[in-house]
């Protein structure tokens, strides 16, 4: 498989303070371990671009982007909730986030890789279509699906969130979209405290019980995720890859461990053999144990590339 790997030195510029877990250190991490362990060399490098305000105002409005410009700091920082805060550079970083996944949308249309994983930061899955929240700024996943519609003429685009939260600004944007199938695992309950029980019938979801293990994670997605998926026939596959449903993640309470990712991967990387020609592009959502998400990072990269997790 030739796997892209999509970044941009410019996400570290964004940061929230010292004490927040959304760091520019997380992408270090993740850099650092695929690097030891070999894995990173087998990808196709590159650097991500900036989503245009075209590409941005498929799912956001434009009176919510100017907003948010209005908010920019010239300097220091400043809080949009109490837990996502901006600094001069976090939408020039938020912009190469959501970049990434278009990018990474061409690549795979474009025949020039099976599958992308965008090393990016801030995380979008937060994002509602006009409000910023938990660490997020624009829905970075959405605007790559919105580019793949548009573009490509994607009839049937199918979204699945592993990470620990549930993907409420995806849910806001694409709910009752019958081009759209939104898969999202999540720690129940738990922030962001809406659409945990959403009725729309193009999502799935998967609300798990603090404390569930791997195995337990395993048979849920089987048993929700792919009769759903099966049905619908993704002609492309997205992933929204957090990896704070660790064991070791500080900000929750689910018990996956390093292979439980290999595996969820391997799963969506069958889904999009099967409908979608292969094509299937990740992005970076949480996980805030720099230790634990590069590891996560690089069980993700090595399903994505074909090889083993041992």
């Amino acid at each position: 498989m030739i796997t892209a790997y999509l970044s941009h030195p410019d996400c570290q510029r964004h940061h929230m303070g010292p004490e927040h877990p959304e760091s520019p250190l997380r992408l270090e991490a993740i850099r650092a371990r695929l690097m030891l362990g070999g894995i990173l060399q087998q990808t196709m490098q590159s650097d991500a671009r900036e989503a245009t305000e075209e590409q941005l105002a498929r799912v956001h409005p434009l009176r919510h982007l100017r907003a948010l410009d209005k908010c920019l700091p010239d300097h220091g920082l400043v809080a949009l909730d109490g837990d996502t805060l901006m600094n001069p550079d976090s939408l020039l970083a938020a912009r190469l986030a959501a970049g990434a996944v278009v990018r990474g949308v061409d690549l795979v249309f474009r025949h020039q890789a099976d599958n992308v994983f965008c090393a990016v930061r801030p995380p979008g899955h937060h994002a509602e279509a006009s409000d910023a929240m938990g660490f997020c700024f624009y829905n970075n996943v959405a605007v790559g699906a919105a580019h793949a519609r548009a573009r490509y003429g994607v009839r049937r685009v199918a979204i699945l969130d592993f990470d620990v939260h549930q993907c409420n600004g995806t849910i806001d944007i694409f709910k009752d979209d019958p081009g759209v199938l939104v898969c999202t695992s999540f720690q129940y309950p738990f922030y962001p405290w809406r659409y945990l029980r959403s009725e729309s019938r193009n999502v799935v979801n998967t609300p798990l019980a603090a404390g569930t293990d791997g195995p337990a994670f395993r048979r849920a997605v089987e048993d929700d995720w792919l009769p759903a998926l099966h049905a619908f026939k993704p002609e492309l596959v997205l992933v929204s890859a957090g990896f704070d449903a660790h064991r070791q993640d500080p900000l929750a309470e689910l018990c996956l461990e390093d292979e439980d990712y290999h595996w969820v991967t391997h799963l969506a990387m069958e889904i999009a053999a099967l409908y979608a020609d292969h094509r299937l592009v990740s992005v970076l959502e949480g996980g805030y144990d720099p230790d634990a998400l590069g590891r996560g990072a690089e069980a993700h990269v090595k399903a994505l590339l074909g090889l083993p997790f041992a």
